[in-house]
């Protein structure tokens, strides 16, 4: 070697021993080999979670998984883009597809599927909940992209939606001003519109609390109750209590959900007690 070498150039001796492959072979438990695996990459470009995986439970299992989900030339690559973030390079459609047909735990389903001649049980459970999503909503969103689809599919496809009422329904979030996060939307309306914790609904900002703090105090003071209007139609000892502003909360009286805007027209101040009570009224 030193002998072919003493006849190159210095640049082509460095670029040959730059090109060099370095082969490792790895004996231990498979959490062992993922920790060496992370340990002789960090010169390169680091290798992600399923890339690692790949590597670890590597065999027909793998090589058929990356075949279908990590080819992009796939025709479908395209379909499952509206919904998958990611890259198919990087093999992030082959992690959702593991992710969903394992609930969650991909590094044990791979190691007992690790020698399967085919993946038709990832397939089938991939495109089952793809035509789900397709089915249900008639539109396709940029915020439906990377969305927990297997478990938004495990929690809710044996219920039955209209497809033209949940477009609809969507549509409407979209033109709300008051809807923050629009990637709730979907598991809102999927749950019947019961959790408006999922779109981050704007909250009254602190100058309209204060204002209607100092206006509903000012009134109950004049009146001798309390000016939490729900304590003040009440029966016990806080039906004349003034609450301070840190113990109230600030109340939408007509529930956004119910079409109420986060306006001062419709804010109103309760005590915690009651805030929580009320929910979503």
């Amino acid at each position: 070697m030193q002998q072919y070498f003493s006849g190159l150039a210095k640049d082509k001796q460095e670029k040959i021993l730059n090109s060099t492959l370095l082969v490792y072979e790895c004996e231990g438990t498979e959490s062992e080999i993922k920790e060496w695996f992370k340990t002789i990459n960090i010169v390169g470009v680091p290798l992600n979670e399923q890339e690692l995986l790949n590597a670890v439970y590597s065999g027909p299992f793998v090589t058929l998984g990356k075949e279908e989900f990590s080819n992009s030339q796939n025709s479908n690559v395209q379909k499952w883009s509206a919904y998958i973030s990611g890259s198919v390079d990087r093999q992030d459609f082959w992690e959702r597809a593991l992710e969903w047909v394992s609930g969650g735990n991909a590094g044990d389903y791979m190691s007992r599927h690790r020698f399967d001649t085919n993946i038709k049980e990832v397939k089938t459970y991939f495109n089952t909940v793809i035509d789900w999503v397709s089915g249900t909503f008639a539109d396709v969103e940029n915020e439906m992209r990377g969305l927990e689809w297997g478990r938004l599919y495990e929690e809710y496809h044996d219920k039955s939606y209209n497809p033209r009422e949940l477009s609809e329904k969507i549509q409407q979030l979209y033109g709300d001003p008051y809807v923050k996060n629009r990637k709730g939307i979907w598991e809102y309306v999927l749950g019947g519109s019961q959790n408006p914790n999922l779109l981050d609904v704007r909250v009254f900002d602190d100058a309209t609390k204060k204002s209607t703090y100092v206006a509903q105090t000012k009134a109950a003071e004049k009146k001798g109750v309390s000016n939490c209007p729900l304590c003040a139609t009440g029966h016990d000892a806080n039906k004349t209590k003034i609450w301070a502003l840190k113990d109230m909360d600030a109340d939408h009286v007509d529930a956004w959900s119910r079409g109420g805007k986060t306006s001062p027209e419709n804010c109103q101040m309760l005590c915690k007690t009651h805030n929580r009570a009320k929910g979503n009224r």
